[in-house]
């Protein structure tokens, strides 16, 4: 997974460009006829979302926007790659906007494969979990 970040208190200001979504459609057509995105989205400003904090004491969900975040996930890929140096490659064509500030970062980040859990989780446990991701990715 490849998340695209974004600065909390200034996440909502900028919108996309023409010629920047012109940019990242091309970027996009190299990933897709190279086999690698599987699927990837931009996401809305944290305004509009919402945090649901797990503690001892309960559960407590927090509306955003998320200020005290200095940085945030603003959209992601999910691309399908031999290695991490692969992944890196990639990303590094990534197309550049200034107007969202000087410095800008992907992250990537491995997915977990149900077979990295064959140790600590039982057969029939991991073969639900594969079952139900399996059903969601038909829906």
């Amino acid at each position: 997974m490849v998340m695209t970040k974004g600065a909390g208190p200034d996440e909502g200001n900028a919108e996309p460009s023409q010629e920047m979504f012109e940019q990242m459609n091309a970027y996009n057509e190299q990933l897709v006829k190279a086999g690698i995105m599987l699927g990837g989205e931009g996401l809305k400003p944290s305004s509009v979302g919402a945090q649901v904090v797990f503690a001892t004491g309960g559960t407590s969900v927090v509306d955003g926007p998320f200020t005290e975040s200095k940085e945030i996930i603003a959209g992601y890929w999910i691309w399908e790659v031999s290695s991490l140096a692969e992944a890196v490659e990639w990303a590094k064509r990534c197309p550049f906007d200034p107007r969202y500030g000087a410095t800008q970062t992907l992250e990537i980040r491995p997915l977990y494969d149900m077979a990295d859990f064959a140790e600590s989780v039982d057969t029939e446990t991991l073969a639900k979990s594969r079952e139900l991701r399996e059903r969601a990715g038909e829906a």
